[in-house]
């Protein structure tokens, strides 16, 4: 690969690397919280009402913030700052912060009026369990509120990514699961219900959260105050853009929600086992995919404001390269090392063998649509910049009813695994629709060099998977074992293996291996001449 210093290329580089450090260190947290649930509460009827009752709220969060207003105010807000100027953009940012501070009251206020219409609908399996239901109802309207701090985030990290700062948005989930860690050890002895402190850990999340962004952004010059210009031209374009983008997102989280409604009526624990699993899976997806498709929006919108089509279209191939280059080997570990990988993260306390062995079917299940996952978030972006999300909210829709049909025929033999399973068959159908009509609308975008760059990767993958396999002949995994043993395993498997692809990754010459060492040698090479 050509040297993209300079290029645009490189500026995604750099800013995905900023949003995957950030979100490596919040993942890492969000391990050690769920570490510690699991231990503290295990699997079963609190913990599913927990999970239930905060999924709704962040259900609204993905719809009303980061599914539809994020998506749709950076493209038109960055054609502000690009084509007009800052002042307008600001003016722009203020109005759109009114609005959506006055719909989050009204949709606070009416959420928890209607929690337990809303719980039934969602979990509608708890209704045979009262005292599961009504704590439910009851973590439901607790948490509620959150919609309204950790929308506004959202709105920041909009705001802030389109002005080129990634990394205190980024770093925000921290705070979050910093506060819950803390509720869950020093307050859950204060309720009848323990499982209450990580609710209040959640809320005092969302307040600080917000209180993170606010310096970054003064520090950028936005200070964000009432602006009640409701017919600004720039708003009505949000407002069209956001009405198919929040449809198209709430059938991504419909496909989600029946997951969750389906597995209500299956075995105590099977939501508990797919979000655990789910967790796994965001890892790599956070770390990685997140980080290159929050990178590239900013760029994307960039380039379609001033017309580059040609270089919007090398940028999307690159930032597919490096979706494919860490989601491939990610793939093929997740999958040799499901069982270890859930055995030392959650395996404790009240999380024993067998919720270990079925938390890990669900990982299998979801790792074979980790790709899909992956390449959707930078094919959704390139429609967004393109200031269009009417094709994402159609190939959704498709994508919903795939997964409601693969839902009801896999749940009975595979039961939560076929859920998960049904998730990840619907996404790849997602993708392979956005595809086509992405490359129907700006012509043909892969190459010779991208066929050979994900062959290397693949090879390389396949490399990491006999060394991991051979380590395991050498230090035999045992499920029962003691912690430190079942430590010392997933250890040796991840280090050599690792080293294995990048090793092979090297011999290849995989192009996307010498982009980022050189990336990170310019980086470290500026930061010693400066010292």
């Amino acid at each position: 690969m050509a040297d993209v210093h300079g290029s645009e290329n490189s500026r995604v580089v750099r800013a995905a690397g900023v949003v995957g450090m950030a979100t490596m260190l919040s993942r890492i947290f969000g391990f050690l919280r769920d570490m510690i649930v699991a231990g503290l509460f295990g699997a079963g009827l609190t913990t599913d009402a927990f999970f239930v009752a905060f999924r709704i709220p962040n259900l609204l969060r993905r719809l009303l913030a980061e599914g539809s207003l994020t998506v749709s105010f950076v493209p038109v807000f960055t054609e502000y700052l690009r084509n007009r100027s800052r002042k307008e953009a600001l003016e722009l940012a203020d109005i759109v912060f009114t609005a959506l501070s006055i719909l989050l009251v009204a949709v606070s206020l009416l959420g928890v009026l209607f929690s337990p219409l809303i719980v039934t609908v969602m979990a509608p399996g708890f209704v045979k369990t009262p005292a599961q239901y009504d704590l439910a109802v009851f973590l439901t309207r607790l948490m509620f509120p959150y919609i309204f701090l950790i929308s506004l985030v959202a709105l920041c990290m909009g705001i802030l990514n389109s002005l080129r700062h990634f990394a205190a948005p980024a770093l925000a989930p921290v705070v979050l699961n910093l506060a819950m860690i803390l509720a869950a050890l020093s307050l859950r002895g204060f309720f009848r219900e323990p499982i209450t402190a990580l609710a209040i850990g959640v809320m005092a999340g969302g307040v600080l959260q917000l209180a993170m962004q606010w310096p970054f952004l003064v520090r950028m010059g936005v200070r964000l105050k009432p602006n009640f210009r409701f017919r600004h031209p720039g708003v009505r374009r949000i407002g069209l853009l956001m009405l198919p983008a929040a449809f198209g997102a709430a059938i991504y989280q419909i496909n989600i929600f029946i997951g969750t409604i389906l597995a209500s009526f299956l075995p105590t624990g099977s939501v508990s086992y797919l979000y655990y699993a789910d967790r796994i899976v965001e890892l790599p997806l956070g770390v990685f995919a997140i980080a290159v498709g929050t990178a590239t929006l900013p760029s994307f919108s960039e380039q379609v404001a001033q017309g580059r089509f040609e270089e919007l279209k090398r940028t999307i191939v690159f930032s597919l390269r490096i979706i494919l280059f860490i989601t491939i080997p990610a793939t093929v570990a997740l999958i040799a090392l499901r069982v270890p990988i859930i055995s030392v993260l959650f395996q404790r306390g009240e999380f024993g063998v067998q919720s270990t062995l079925l938390t890990a079917q669900a990982l299998l299940c979801y790792a074979v649509g980790l790709w899909a996952f992956s390449i959707i978030r930078i094919i959704v972006s390139v429609f967004y910049s393109l200031q269009d999300t009417k094709a994402p909210m159609k190939a959704a829709i498709v994508a919903l009813i795939v997964n409601a049909v693969f839902s009801l025929v896999l749940m009975f033999p595979l039961k939560h695994g076929g859920l998960a399973l049904a998730t990840s068959i619907a996404s790849a159908v997602n993708v392979g629709m956005l595809w086509v009509i992405l490359r129907r609308r700006i012509g043909k975008l892969l190459d010779r060099e991208f066929y050979r760059s994900v062959g290397k990767t693949a090879v390389a993958s396949l490399v990491m998977l006999g060394v991991i396999l051979f380590v395991g002949l050498i230090y035999p995994w045992n499920t029962t074992g003691p912690f430190n043993v079942r430590l010392i395993h997933l250890g040796l498997c991840v280090a050599c293996g690792g080293a294995a692809f990048l090793a092979a990754a090297f011999l290849f010459h995989s192009p996307e291996i010498t982009t980022t060492f050189g990336a990170i040698r310019r980086r470290l090479t500026r930061g010693s001449s400066s010292t």
